[in-house]
């Protein structure tokens, strides 16, 4: 197959360092009016670093919410750390961008949802396009659990 232009990583590589702004904005100046985030991630991504007690409570996927107390915000290129209360104990995190699923503010009806593949159905979306069949309508917008009015924007339509 030749050489072509991955438009889904580089949307989801944008997306990942727009998260990584509002966050580093955060850890500088506080969270401004009423925003706050709700940022559900893959607790199984080996990068990832939580308590055992939450991994054990949550096996495959966390939300957490960066609203009224957090400490320690500390932003890289890679994800970012925190500590957060739960049930009066703070607890230190660590999520990478990579490990994000989805990005809610719903103070401002935003958000971001980032959905992987596996590989068979990327060999046959890829075995599709080489095939030149045409290729179905897939909405680009969906909505949250964690806010119903948020306009979710999926990056599934740009993946090759």
């Amino acid at each position: 197959m030749s050489r072509s232009i991955n438009y889904g990583n580089m949307m989801h590589n944008a997306m990942r360092h727009l998260i990584q702004q509002v966050l580093e904005d955060v850890a500088r100046d506080g969270l401004p009016g009423q925003h706050h985030f709700f940022i559900t991630f893959d607790t199984q991504h080996p990068e990832v670093e939580i308590a055992d007690w939450l991994t054990e409570r949550y096996p495959e996927e966390m939300t957490i919410v960066i609203q009224h107390w957090f400490d320690n915000l500390v932003v890289t290129d890679d994800g970012f750390s925190i500590t957060l209360n739960f049930g009066n104990n703070p607890e230190p995190l660590y999520i990478p961008f990579d490990a994000i699923k989805t990005f809610v503010d719903p103070s401002v009806e935003f958000g971001l949802r980032f959905e992987s593949h596996d590989e068979e159905d990327e060999e046959t979306l890829a075995e599709t396009l080489e095939e030149d069949a045409p290729m179905e309508d897939i909405s680009a917008s969906e909505k949250n659990d964690a806010s119903n009015d948020a306009e979710v924007v999926s990056l599934d339509s740009f993946r090759k």
